[in-house]
């Protein structure tokens, strides 16, 4: 019945709208290498994600250099992130810059409950994945319906309004399919509400997002066991700051909450195991951010963050734990050719005492279109809830762990033209007390959290942008990541959970009739054949409102495993309209 009404709701809007005249035109911008001087950093924008064949802005970061590492048949059901070697727990996961990591696991940073249409941009560097809301500051409607393979049904729906100095948008998406085999099939809703409101002396923004996911998890943390488990969240998004400018003085006080539900069955058939957890997570995130520029010193910030997280679990208990940190961040030109990025943070965890992070990058020009960079910074990681408390019939946590702590130190260069322009990074991370689940024999009888002694991570980044000419444009990234462990012999549970290899590529043929997109993947992890992906979205534009496209991912039919043990859909193919005025 759902489907009936949604499929009504498109199709009213469709006669009435399909051959309206009145539209505002977008340029897009592709997949390219940010202005800003920090090393190794790109972003994906919101206009680039809407040519892509994927159907969310979590399956569109495959564009990007990281290592998507998928459960579920479509990326944003459930993906654990990777970048540069790093385990599922050792990427920053932010709202426009303040931390979202789900504490209960990293296999919940995928739940950010943001449809594409509210989203202006997503930011990656060698540490974190940033996503920055849209604001509302005109009138927009966007309707899209899609269907395809497997019973698959995706409906959005994303109205914007600007009335004087306040912007409003309401966004609401549901996607569900029974999937490509048994244990697949998934249900995910989306809503969003954004407002932004501009005062005399700036503005003040609030954004709220709930998402709701029902899916099949085969062997989603049991790889090769065959357990068809089924696993269902819930998470609620809060985010409200202000941005007050006086006298050359920037004043950001900003405020987030994420509450995160998680019920997990091992076994939906109670055959092998009646195993049942809930689990309930807030973290708490009050910060304020001043930056002013001082002359001598340049662009110089201070801010002020106090965070807690808590969990409530039928499985690691009910625990709390805070935080209190203070960070400084300066940005300074020494001549029109050199300049510098500087950042320091202070942390005091309840749990884990006190740290020291920070980064030193310097960028040289050469010329116009020559640049040098390069960078040392140092990161501190504190271990997730299931880390520590866990205890099921296989796996167990350990309440001994302490942070892991990595230094990297990176160098750069870039070369840009008008219509081309390369980049490379080669980076070194050396790593201390890396968290992973490992065995210390084949007779242990359970998976346990330890600190592995040190780890080093050599990496070579590269990225290509050109326009081929007035109608294609290409966009390519390699990435090459060799991790070498001083691990005493571990066993680990999931094996060499990183890409050795990873090449994507990207085409764009901006046709009279509308953008094409073809695209490729190839992934190589270490002790396993690589493989190869091909997708494509095609676009026809009906008139500037309408369009009707159809995407097809893995083209060839490829029979592939992001995580061993969990097998991952072949060829899948969409079609669907985009009415936008």
């Amino acid at each position: 019945m759902r489907k009936i009404k949604l499929c009504g709701f498109f199709i009213f809007f469709l006669f009435n709208f399909c051959f309206a005249q009145d539209n505002q035109d977008f340029d897009k911008i592709i997949v390219t290498k940010s202005q800003n001087f920090d090393l190794n950093q790109y972003y994906l924008d919101s206009e680039s994600i809407s040519y892509l064949p994927f159907s969310s802005p979590i399956e569109s970061l495959n564009t990007l250099p990281i290592d998507l590492q998928a459960r579920s048949p479509k990326a944003s059901i459930q993906t654990d992130f990777s970048l540069r070697g790093s385990n599922y727990e050792g990427v920053a996961v932010l709202l426009e810059g303040t931390r979202i990591n789900d504490p209960q696991t990293g296999h919940h940073n995928s739940d950010v409950p943001l449809t594409s249409e509210d989203i202006s941009r997503i930011n990656v560097d060698g540490r974190s994945i940033d996503f920055i809301i849209r604001r509302p500051e005109y009138r927009r409607v966007i309707l899209e319906a899609s269907g395809g393979q497997y019973n698959t049904f995706s409906g959005l729906a994303s109205v914007s309004e600007k009335i004087k100095d306040l912007g409003v948008r309401v966004s609401i998406e549901n996607k569900e399919s029974d999937g490509f085999r048994e244990d697949t099939d998934f249900k995910k809703f989306t809503a969003s509400f954004a407002s932004a409101l501009d005062i005399p002396l700036g503005s003040v923004d609030t954004d709220f997002g709930f998402q709701e996911k029902e899916f099949g998890a085969f062997d989603f943390y049991t790889p090769g066991k065959g357990y068809q488990s089924k696993e269902w969240t819930k998470t609620y998004l809060l985010n409200t700051k202000a941005d007050i400018n006086k006298y050359g003085l920037s004043i950001k006080p900003d405020f987030l909450w994420r509450r995160h539900f998680d019920k997990f069955m091992l076994d939906k058939t109670n055959i092998r195991s009646n195993f049942l957890s809930h689990h309930r997570t807030d973290i708490f995130t009050p910060s304020l951010y001043f930056k002013k520029n001082a002359m001598i010193l340049g662009d110089i910030g201070l801010g002020l963050e106090y965070g807690q997280e808590k969990i409530n679990s039928t499985t690691l208990g009910k625990h709390t734990r805070e935080h209190k940190s203070v960070y400084l961040d300066d940005a300074y030109n020494f001549t029109d050719q050199l300049s510098s990025g500087v950042s320091f943070r202070w942390d005091d965890f309840d749990s884990f005492g006190k740290s020291y992070t920070g980064s030193l990058n310097l960028r040289y020009e050469l010329d116009r279109q020559n640049a040098f960079k390069i960078g040392i910074s140092r990161y501190v990681r504190i271990p997730s809830f299931t880390e520590i408390y866990y205890n099921d019939p296989t796996t167990i946590g350990n309440l001994g762990l302490s942070p892991e702590k990595s230094i990297t130190y990176e160098a750069g260069y870039e070369l840009k033209k008008e219509i081309f322009s390369w980049g490379t990074t080669i980076f070194l991370r050396r790593e201390d007390n890396y968290i992973d689940w490992v065995k210390s024999s084949q007779t242990q009888a359970k998976w346990q959290t330890e600190n592995i002694a040190s780890s080093d991570v050599f990496g070579i980044e590269e990225s290509l942008q050109a326009k081929l000419n007035k109608y294609i444009e290409l966009n390519a990234n390699y990435i090459y990541t060799n991790r070498k462990l001083d691990d005493n012999g571990y066993i680990y549970k999931y094996g060499p959970n990183y890409s050795r290899h990873i090449v994507n590529s990207t085409l764009l043929f901006n046709l009279p009739f509308g953008t094409q997109e073809l695209g490729f993947t190839y992934k190589k992890k270490p002790l396993r054949d690589g493989w190869f992906l091909l997708s494509s979205k095609l676009n026809y534009n009906i008139n500037k409102n309408a369009k009707v496209f159809l995407s097809v991912t893995n083209i060839l039919n490829v029979e592939y495993q992001e995580i061993e043990g969990i097998p991952q859909p072949g060829r899948w193919v969409e079609s669907g309209m985009r009415l936008e005025w």
